[in-house]
């Protein structure tokens, strides 16, 4: 075709979705052999929103707007012709370049305000929205029959000039509205994450272990007291662990079997673990806590690795002391890069999730680091923080749709 005979047309259809609508306005733009440049359609509750960018000659564009009116009318849909000229069309094409986001909002409630407040920062900031998909699923009218949280997700797309000040405005208003949200670039290692490090206490579960232990040997009080030095930087993690264990000697070991029996598991943990092996996640538990407990979680949801400190028995009760290195916050990162080359994949392909400052190195090296209810400090630190839902909620900031996953056929 000759740049002078071309026409660019776009047309936009919308109405009640049927069978078969697609295929018959395709067809006709078939029989006139007309270049389909771009399309797209979306779907919400029963109405279809379809848009298509095609290109035809001068000659033919008039009959192929009549059929198409035709068509449209036949079937009851509303129709709309837009002429584009070709620097339009070049412009746009040009624009592709440009950087993509994915803005990803979690809560137990998302309101009109939470999306008119996240879609006011995203229009001050310049970027345009290209996309928002709904990743949770439909919602009853009546309250008792949803599902304990909502997620959308935005594809925006655009040249931030303060990036870091941006994600602080989105950590603001998730801090304020009661709701999470998820900066994250869109690109490759995004949609190919393969492997997901957690902490165990106060992560996995909602209690630390230390504590239960040194409750049951009746030394809880000195225990809490030298973790309280320690979160103070009084002491540091290495000397507050070294002094706690020693609180423990004398405990029998039979203790461990009845704390991990009773672990309070955090919500969603369950439903989490189930879709990340359904989908092929490697997943490991990198814990300052205790490997009694990091296997039993192991055995119980099908965790792949677990690495944490071993405490030494003798005659069956606790010695007082470790055996191997003490999994501290650096070595945390370290297992984290370790998993990383065994698996074969790059860092940027994994996720780290933790509450402590302990946590944070792991955090801010894996390609996706996420704060769970975490303290104040490290939520204001980390990327990412999830803290009005449970563990599953980080379904969502990978990308993952309940109708994808939870499909009886999947």
């Amino acid at each position: 075709m000759k740049s002078d005979n071309i026409e660019i047309i776009q047309i936009n259809i919308s109405g009640e979705d049927k069978p078969g609508l697609t295929s018959s306005l395709t067809g006709i733009l078939a029989s006139h052999d007309a270049f389909i440049l771009d399309i797209g359609q979306s779907n919400i509750h029963r109405t279809m929103t379809l848009g298509i960018l095609f290109m035809t000659t001068t000659e033919r564009s008039g009959q192929i707007m009549k059929e198409l009116l035709f068509k449209a009318s036949e079937m009851n849909m509303s129709i709309r012709f837009e002429p584009i000229t070709q620097e339009q069309y070049s412009d746009w094409v040009g624009g592709q370049g440009k950087n993509r986001y994915i803005i990803t909002m979690v809560g137990r409630k998302i309101t009109a305000e939470h999306i008119s407040n996240v879609t006011r920062a995203i229009s001050e900031e310049g970027l345009n929205i290209d996309d928002i998909n709904r990743l949770t699923g439909r919602m009853p009218l009546d309250e008792d029959e949803r599902a304990p949280k909502t997620s959308i997700e935005f594809s925006v797309r655009g040249t931030l000039s303060n990036k870091g000040h941006f994600q602080q405005a989105l950590m603001e208003l998730a801090k304020n509205g009661e709701v999470d949200i998820s900066f994250q670039k869109d690109g490759i290692f995004r949609r190919s994450r393969r492997l997901i490090c957690f902490d165990m206490d106060s992560t996995l579960i909602t209690t630390e272990v230390i504590d239960e232990l040194a409750d049951r040997a009746g030394v809880g009080r000195e225990v809490r007291e030298i973790t309280e030095r320690a979160m103070r930087g009084e002491i540091d993690f290495r000397e507050s662990f070294e002094q706690r264990v020693a609180l423990l000697k004398g405990l029998d070991v039979s203790v461990m079997e009845e704390i991990a029996v009773s672990l309070p598991i955090t919500e969603g943990v369950d439903r989490m673990m189930t879709i990340l092996k359904r989908v092929g996640y490697k997943t490991a538990i990198l814990s300052g806590g205790f490997n009694y407990f990091g296997n039993y979680l192991k055995r119980k949801f099908g965790f792949d690795y677990v690495y944490a400190n071993e405490l030494e028995v003798e005659n069956g009760k606790l010695t007082g002391r470790y055996t191997g290195e003490i999994v501290d916050g650096a070595r945390k990162a370290e297992l984290l890069r370790l998993l990383c080359q065994f698996e074969n994949i790059d860092i940027q392909q994994s996720v780290a999730v933790g509450d402590g400052a302990n946590d944070l190195p792991m955090l801010n090296i894996a390609g996706l680091g996420i704060a769970f209810h975490a303290k104040p400090k490290v939520r204001a630190t980390a990327r990412q923080s999830i803290s009005t839902v449970g563990l599953d909620g980080i379904l969502y900031f990978l990308g993952l749709k309940d109708s994808w996953v939870e499909s009886r056929n999947s």
